[in-house]
């Protein structure tokens, strides 16, 4: 899957660059007949709905072109929210110190979800502080990775 990923963001990332944001990640996520593509954009003054609508129509425009996903799928854009997932090892630099949920592509000491304190990055491992161990977990384990909302202002 990470190949596909690789060439949507190839596709992908240019046209949402050209519209003045930033492409913060890309979810693909095939089940049998159902497939969905999710694009999360940023920008350092937030995302509205019409730079949504936006960046949907010509992200879509291009896909049709260039027809990178076989069969039919659901096209979303969506800003990456509070829960905000966390793709790059910059994306989980940016975040260190605030609470993050992780699910591995496998499981380690007998468990695939981990809640922890996001301690940093070292090399190419995200460092997870919980129950006051350090865990490190290779980015390329790492299924998913969101922020836990922080509601304290």
């Amino acid at each position: 899957m990470a190949i596909k990923d690789a060439a949507l963001q190839a596709l992908i990332e240019p046209v949402v660059a050209s519209m003045g944001l930033e492409l913060w990640g890309i979810d693909y996520l095939s089940h049998g007949k159902h497939t969905r593509l999710v694009i999360y954009i940023e920008h350092e003054n937030g995302v509205t709905v019409d730079d949504c609508a936006d960046v949907s129509r010509q992200v879509s425009a291009v896909l049709d072109v260039e027809d990178p996903i076989h069969g039919e799928y659901r096209l979303e854009v969506s800003s990456p929210g509070m829960d905000r997932p966390l793709f790059t090892l910059d994306h989980f630099m940016r975040y260190r110190g605030h609470q993050v949920n992780i699910k591995l592509r496998s499981p380690f000491d007998g468990r695939r979800k981990y809640q922890g304190l996001l301690a940093g990055v070292e090399d190419d491992d995200v460092l997870l502080q919980l129950d006051g161990e350090e865990y490190c977990f290779p980015i390329d384990t790492i299924d998913q990775a969101r922020l836990v909302p922080r509601f304290d202002g």
